[in-house]
């Protein structure tokens, strides 16, 4: 099969919400009178993102998923994606799999592909997504301010703790580890979410990297810093719900720099509680409070007393 009759197979659909998807040297979008578009694009490498034991199904969904994502961050409602794919060989059965899953996520979110390229090499798969947003609202991470609220959105450290479970560094009960591989192999971008927290949210970044580095990069931005209370971890760890069974400090490393999650940090004034709350029911997202921001720069983690926790954690660095 040649590249173009596989992309025909297996990646090329009727454009509906885009004035012309696949088939030419560029595609077309036209976002609505008044919106700005978001764009975003991961890559993920074989070996390094994932396992060459992975599903292609649920390897399609992550590889959308992850993008989308990013638009959730920012409150973006998606629009359409490209597929650029590199593959050592043409695997009819393995690519009918990995687009079955892609198209599926990107049917749920009215995401549609518009283009791309295919290549022969070691599998990667990079996408670049398009989403729009109303004109100056936009979730940056620039927002945060002192005397904000720090919030979570689902569950933490249970896709580290999948991965731990692959690499053999621990032992899980079978429905405690079937649940974490769901996390780590099948995340759910919290589009819905991003887009509840239009006009409430100060800030916002996705989880990817682990929560202490990832609300690293939201302090920065914006010139603040953070407390966090460290006894909300057991609370999001949903595995600890399941039957694991784990330490104080090793619940905390999950959590706090597991990565993998694709869950929401965001910031918003303490008045806007009820709303937020009633956001995250409206998308129905679990979503917790878990600190504040400061002006004094950093990130500090408390117990229930107030004491401070010594931090063990800095965020994922692919080349640190």
């Amino acid at each position: 099969m040649g590249e173009f009759d596989l992309i025909a197979r297996y990646f090329t659909r009727p454009a509906r919400r885009s004035p012309l998807g696949v088939g030419d040297d560029c595609a077309l979008l036209q976002p609505a009178p008044g919106m700005q578009l978001a764009v975003s694009t991961d890559l993920l490498v074989e070996g390094r993102h994932f396992l060459s034991t992975v599903d292609p199904r649920t390897l399609g969904h992550k590889a959308l998923a992850v993008n989308l994502s990013d638009l959730a961050a920012c409150g973006a409602q998606p629009l359409a994606f490209t597929l650029a794919l590199a593959l050592p060989q043409v695997d009819e059965a393995w690519l009918a799999r990995f687009a079955e899953g892609m198209f599926a996520l990107a049917d749920a979110h009215g995401c549609e592909l518009v283009g791309g390229d295919t290549t022969r090499g070691p599998l990667a798969i990079d996408i670049t997504v398009f989403g729009e947003v109303p004109a100056g609202q936009a979730l940056l991470r620039s927002g945060a301010r002192p005397g904000d609220d720090l919030w979570v959105s689902g569950t933490l450290g249970d896709a580290r703790l999948a991965l731990e479970a692959f690499r053999g560094t621990v032992s899980l009960p079978e429905p405690v580890f079937a649940s974490a591989r769901a996390r780590l192999e099948q995340p759910t971008p919290r589009v819905a979410l991003g887009l509840a927290l239009r006009g409430l949210a100060t800030s916002a970044i996705d989880i990817s990297d682990g929560l202490v580095g990832d609300m690293s990069h939201v302090l920065r931005r914006s010139g603040v810093g953070a407390e966090v209370e460290a006894d909300c971890a057991p609370r999001l760890l949903a595995a600890l719900q399941q039957g694991l069974v784990a330490d104080t400090v090793r619940v905390q490393d999950l959590v706090f720099a597991g990565g993998d999650d694709y869950e929401l940090a965001f910031t918003a004034p303490e008045r806007a509680r009820a709303a937020v709350e009633a956001a995250a029911a409206q998308a129905r997202t679990p979503v917790l409070r878990i600190g504040r921001i400061t002006a004094e720069p950093g990130l500090r983690l408390r117990d229930a007393q107030g004491r401070p926790v010594a931090d063990r954690w800095a965020g994922f660095d692919h080349f640190a």
